[in-house]
């Protein structure tokens, strides 16, 4: 793409404004690190174009509060305040989504992503974001507590101007085939190979 201009131009019957506006489906995944890093970032510069955000965290437990979070929610409070930028949601399954408030055990946690899932459904019915975050969404796809041809259906059919962005480690192959826009994250050096635990600033 030289100059940022496309390679092919798709006989769609579409104008390059209606082509560029389209919503993209995007997934992260790989073995490297990265993946949830760069939705966020996604996320910021969706933001910053006052996008409504949705976040969904579907492994990480609603106990750990990573930076990401605490910085994306101060911009949502700043969006209520001053209307600049959009509105920011943050929900995680672990414990309990944030609006079910239910406690959670290991044992509930495929129907916790289930109702997650169902969540995100209803909400892209209703063309509630513009933006969504589904963190580490592949993994409940992979362990079967969520139907990937549901999913796979619903994101292709979905109205409006919606982009939805997944991260995860191996996405199932019908994910990819239906994205937009994939990229594989490779680690070629990491420092937890050398002993070195996570540190604050670059994990958290």
């Amino acid at each position: 793409m030289p100059q940022g201009k496309p390679s092919v131009v798709p006989d769609d019957g579409l104008t390059t404004r209606q082509r560029r506006n389209r919503s993209l489906l995007v997934v992260h995944t790989g073995d490297g690190k990265g993946k949830s890093t760069a939705a966020f970032g996604l996320a910021l510069r969706g933001w910053n174009q006052g996008f409504s955000i949705g976040v969904f965290q579907f492994v990480k437990s609603a106990k750990w509060r990573i930076g990401e979070q605490s910085v994306l929610e101060r911009l949502g409070s700043l969006h209520e305040q001053t209307g600049e930028g959009g509105s920011v949601e943050w929900h995680k399954m672990g414990a309990g989504w944030s609006w079910s408030r239910k406690a959670g055990s290991e044992h509930d946690h495929a129907a916790a992503a289930a109702e997650g899932w169902q969540e995100i459904r209803q909400r892209l019915a209703e063309q509630t974001h513009d933006m969504y975050i589904l963190d580490e969404f592949t993994y409940p796809i992979n362990w079967g507590w969520i139907d990937v041809d549901d999913v796979v259906e619903t994101l292709t059919r979905r109205l409006g101007r919606q982009h939805v962005i997944i991260t995860g480690r191996r996405a199932h192959p019908d994910l990819v085939h239906a994205a937009d826009l994939v990229t594989e994250m490779t680690k070629v050096a990491h420092p937890m190979d050398a002993g070195q635990k996570g540190q604050r600033g670059i994990e958290w």
